[in-house]
């Protein structure tokens, strides 16, 4: 017997990937395995924000508050940049060459640490138009 399965349908899923809290706002960050973000209150449970990143799973999201931004690592190995007011985005760059696992926001200074399934940490200067400042290989 043979059997000939074929996909149909093809849902993208919801599952959260990454949380924060910005510091400030009763705001809640939350990245999607579909390629979303949203920004929820958490005081009165609503939804604040949603914004599309890519087609890829958002595995790790941070507010960078002092610039009004949101900085998201996705599975495309890019890093992009959203003003959470307007939801512009600022910045987008390649910034690993296989996917981004978490993101570290500097409290004082203008940097944010990737890390990577390429077994890179990396730190970046978004005052010097996000140059990479320092690689760290694992």
């Amino acid at each position: 017997m043979k059997l000939d399965v074929n996909r149909k349908l093809l849902a993208r899923s919801d599952r959260v990937k990454s949380t924060d809290i910005h510091p400030t706002e009763p705001w809640m960050l939350v990245s999607l395995y579909n390629g979303n973000v949203h920004i929820w209150n958490y005081e009165n449970q609503q939804l604040v924000k949603s914004f599309e990143v890519c087609d890829l799973p958002v595995r790790a999201a941070k507010f960078i508050p002092r610039k009004n931004w949101v900085v998201t690592g996705s599975d495309d190995m890019q890093i992009r940049i959203f003003n959470y007011n307007t939801l512009e985005r600022v910045h987008q760059f390649d910034a690993h060459s296989d996917y981004l696992r978490s993101i570290a926001v500097h409290p004082t200074q203008p940097f944010v640490i990737t890390s990577s399934d390429d077994m890179m940490v990396k730190l970046w200067d978004w005052d010097n138009k996000w140059q990479l400042k320092q690689t760290f290989e694992g």
